[in-house]
């Protein structure tokens, strides 16, 4: 059972500002502000879980502000936080897969697409990946071209490799 509303509040990053929102069930958004405006990301994630948002303080927001703190310091490299992540049957799939990409390493779109059981859909898995909701936590930036070369990356291409260098050091740790 899903509460009635989305409770958000803003965070600071190294890579610029992000908006994160949770309902009762966990986080269901970490998105970087710039992104898109405030009104067009909350009306995304207004329609995908069909709830109001409101910025009400939550428990959840507490943990994710301080887990996204402690990665950016390098400090964590596993989240914890609950999610309530809502999506279509193959978005999930996607999504769940990228939660298996250890810290500090990367998967191709095609390695991806072949764990989800759907060897030729790379390119599906780079549009899942770029409608993921929750950014860092559920680590899309941790895909990359078959070639090694980046690829795309919603946020920014310069915040994707920002957190790929951090999570190379924090790995080399």
């Amino acid at each position: 059972m899903h509460t009635d509303q989305i409770f958000y509040r803003d965070l600071e990053s190294p890579v610029g500002k992000l908006i994160a929102g949770a309902t009762g069930q966990g986080c269901c958004l970490l998105e970087f502000q710039d992104r898109g405006s405030l009104d067009k990301i909350t009306t995304q994630i207004q329609k995908r879980h069909n709830l109001e948002m409101t910025g009400n303080p939550k428990a959840v927001l507490d943990q994710l502000e301080f887990e996204v703190n402690q990665y950016f310091k390098g400090l964590l490299k596993t989240f914890s936080v609950s999610l309530d992540m809502r999506g279509r049957p193959f978005q999930m799939a996607v999504w769940r897969q990228l939660l298996d990409i250890p810290y500090g390493e990367t998967a191709s779109y095609g390695q991806v697409a072949r764990a989800v059981g759907k060897p030729q859909a790379h390119r599906a898995v780079g549009r899942a990946n770029g409608k993921n909701p929750v950014a860092i936590v559920v680590p899309c930036h941790r895909v990359i071209k078959s070639d090694g070369t980046l690829g795309g990356y919603d946020g920014g291409l310069w915040r994707k490799e920002y957190l790929l260098d951090l999570e190379n050091r924090g790995a080399s740790q």
